[in-house]
């Protein structure tokens, strides 16, 4: 099975953090984390703030990794580094997703999540005390 290596931004502010429904494929709809693909000669990180500047024309500083999400879809084998991420410049602006929504603790399960980040949304829970 291929293996897929992407990156993943968790952007915060204040007690929320935002997240997209992907606007395209065979996921249309579902919701995720923004980033994308790690391109070659890329780091995680460098990838992440290029793909974030890329889909909501925003400069993002990126911060901790939560974790390192591994799933097995139909297709390929999901390898996500998931990274704390906040607003450096600009304003969020989408360019290739349907939808974004900035969601309180509260919000997390109101929007159908794609697996691989409903796993990384467990561990949100567990390490980020949001008020």
């Amino acid at each position: 099975m291929k293996t897929v290596r992407v990156v993943a931004a968790v952007i915060r502010e204040g007690n929320k953090i935002f997240a997209t429904a992907r606007g395209y494929g065979d996921y249309k709809g579902k919701w995720e984390f923004p980033g994308g693909k790690i391109e070659e000669g890329e780091t995680p990180q460098e990838a992440l703030m290029r793909e974030i500047r890329e889909e909501l024309s925003a400069n993002i500083n990126v911060l901790d990794l939560i974790e390192t999400v591994e799933y097995d879809y139909p297709q390929f084998h999901l390898y996500m580094d998931c990274f704390w991420a906040e607003v450096a410049e600009g304003e969020l602006i989408l360019k290739e997703a349907e939808a974004g929504r900035w969601l309180s603790k509260e919000e997390f399960d109101s929007v159908d999540w794609l697996p691989a980040d409903r796993e990384l949304i467990t561990t949100i829970k567990a390490v980020w005390k949001l008020s």
